[in-house]
């Protein structure tokens, strides 16, 4: 239940739409009884022409109306009926369709709402939550968990309430009509909630292993559809498809075994009920039969009781829905109570410019157990263009993403003009940075908006003079539509030195005096990095720079080069400077030359 009313935290902005929905629903459910009621004056009167018989004591004044019922013509008595019927059935349906529209509106509300949160949510983690999850997880739970959500809002929550009130309504009427047959009847009728409560345990596993083999095929898909060429160039087609089929088969055997439980408890449900309604029948006969209860009301009273059946029905299968929701609800919400390990302090200042210099003070960084960097003191002025070169996995992007934040070093700590990064909103620190990276991020958009990402009111001629100044203007006006031209997918309608070249574009629109090029030119083949290169000098001039680079030749001309290995400086200087010395720099350097 607790997990219930958690899930339901997601409907309290919309309480007062919720409430009139219930009012609704109360609506409907009366006239559900108030329709049925009116089979005892058609059975009693209108058609057999006798009087009506209820055993139990009635009130005075319903006492009274049935006495006049009992006094007027069929004839008569199927004229008021007539117009009657029309005016509850009328009212009925209207009342049914605003409870249902508000519901669903409520359904699509919450999960907008909850999809808005997520995203919201993922945008605000810190970047190892990422290197920790699955893509396609990620995305199952925008979509899959949300989904089951919205059946447990819109559908589950609709049934739950209205059903309820249904079974409300025809329990009063059967103990109104018959105390004695009611209670008889109602000793039985708690068997149905046995199979409900047992499926209902199974289900939210056999639920939350779905969600789980649902999530495995979002992320095989996200995989091989962005790894496309590599799947096709290692002819890995069939291997793929297995995988996915493998993944596939799990999931549908999973579905079955929800589906066959939730279907078995339809028919389950209905078979105790009519047991319950099997009883009734033989001893309300002989009541009938001894004269102590008219036709039209002992059939109003089964009627009642068998109405119960499709309430307790509903029931079953909306148990069901919401153990579902349960499941899933826990997968968002395990998103949603994460807590990013970078967070900004409270009142943290503006990052207004950079005046001085950058300092690594005494810096340690660990993945879990492993110490990726250890004791960094590193100072990096105004203006300088330090490369950082090493072995692979030595931490050299680590490094350059503290800068940044996004991670915090584990002791020790980062600074900029002498103040603690932490003292500083995300906002204004990432402001003075700009990265360009080896895997150019590029969107499924405009050129013109790909260059202006960040900076959406930039106006066209700033857009134009960063195109220029990454020597990209050239290939962009002969684009189909220029500037306009959509780019694809990651940008896949664009050569890897055009995207790259957008990318440094784009990093020049933002103008920032900070900026770090990670390996920004190591995909390229030899002409394109020429090009890039000259794009990447004009986007350097001026600025702090931090180069990562395996290829020693780009970075000959920096004012300094740093030498990582297992996490440590091991040597520092110029290009020259380094070469005199006999150290890891000098074959580093032999092996590429």
């Amino acid at each position: 239940m607790r997990d219930y009313l958690r899930l339901l935290k997601f409907v309290r902005p919309y309480t007062s739409t919720f409430i009139l929905a219930i009012v609704c629903m109360g609506f409907s459910a009366i006239f559900d009884g108030v329709t049925l009621t009116m089979m005892v004056p058609l059975a009693d009167k209108v058609l057999t022409n006798k009087s009506i018989i209820i055993p139990s004591k009635l009130p005075l004044f319903l006492s009274r109306f049935i006495d006049t019922i009992n006094n007027l013509s069929p004839a008569t008595l199927l004229n008021y009926m007539v117009i009657g019927m029309g005016a509850l059935f009328l009212l009925k349906g209207l009342f049914g369709f605003l409870q249902g529209y508000l519901m669903s509106d409520i359904g699509q509300r919450v999960i907008k709402d909850i999809r808005a949160k997520l995203y919201a949510k993922l945008q605000s983690l810190s970047l190892d939550y990422f290197t920790q999850k699955r893509g396609g997880e990620l995305i199952s739970r925008i979509t899959n968990d949300v989904r089951l959500v919205e059946n447990a809002v819109s559908y589950g929550a609709t049934d739950l309430i209205y059903q309820t009130m249904q079974v409300a309504v025809f329990t009063l009427l059967t103990f109104f009509i018959y105390f004695k047959m009611a209670l008889a009847a109602f000793v039985l009728l708690p068997l149905i909630s046995f199979p409900i409560i047992a499926v209902g345990r199974v289900l939210r596993k056999l639920s939350k292993k779905s969600q789980e083999k649902m999530a495995d095929i979002n992320s095989l898909l996200y995989e091989t559809i962005i790894g496309t060429r590599i799947v096709k160039a290692f002819n890995m087609e069939d291997y793929e498809i297995a995988r996915f089929n493998h993944i596939n088969r799990d999931y549908y055997k999973l579905s079955m075994k929800s589906i066959k439980r939730m279907l078995a408890l339809g028919p389950s449900t209905e078979f105790l009920g009519a047991i319950a309604g099997i009883v009734v029948f033989f001893w309300g006969g002989k009541e009938v039969i001894a004269g102590r209860i008219s036709f039209g009301v002992f059939g109003l009273f089964l009627g009642s009781l068998l109405s119960l059946i499709r309430p307790f029905k509903k029931l079953s299968q909306v148990n069901s829905l919401n153990e579902q929701a349960i499941a899933a609800s826990e997968r968002i919400y395990e998103v949603l109570d994460t807590k990013p390990t970078v967070q900004e302090k409270s009142g943290a200042a503006e990052l207004t410019g950079f005046r001085e210099s950058i300092v690594f003070d005494k810096v340690w960084f660990s993945y879990g157990s492993q110490d990726i960097l250890k004791d960094i003191n590193l100072t990096v002025k105004k203006g300088e263009i330090v490369a950082i070169v090493g072995p692979s996995g030595v931490g050299k992007t680590t490094l350059v993403d503290l800068i940044p934040r996004f991670y915090d070093p584990k002791r020790g700590g980062m600074l900029i003009d002498g103040t603690d990064i932490k003292e500083f909103t995300f906002k204004s620190l990432r402001q003075q940075i700009a990265i360009v990276t080896q895997e150019t991020i590029l969107f499924n958009d405009t050129i013109r908006a790909n260059i202006a990402y960040g900076k959406a009111d930039a106006k066209q001629e700033q857009i134009v003079a960063a195109a220029r100044g990454a020597h990209a203007h050239d290939f962009i006006i002969k684009a189909p539509l220029g500037y306009e031209t959509i780019i694809g997918d990651r940008g896949t309608k664009l050569s890897g030195g055009e995207r790259q070249r957008i990318a440094i574009a784009r990093a020049l629109l933002k103008n920032p005096p900070i900026l770090i090029l990670d390996e920004a030119t190591s995909q390229l083949d030899t002409e394109s990095e020429h090009v890039v290169q000259e794009a990447l000098e004009v986007l350097m001039q001026g600025r702090t720079v931090f180069i990562i680079a395996h290829r020693l030749s780009t970075v000959r001309n920096a004012h300094r080069i740093v030498v990582f290995d297992k996490g440590m400086i091991v040597e520092e200087g110029s290009h020259e400077e380094l070469l005199r010395h006999n150290g890891l720099y000098k074959r580093l350097y032999q092996v590429q030359n």
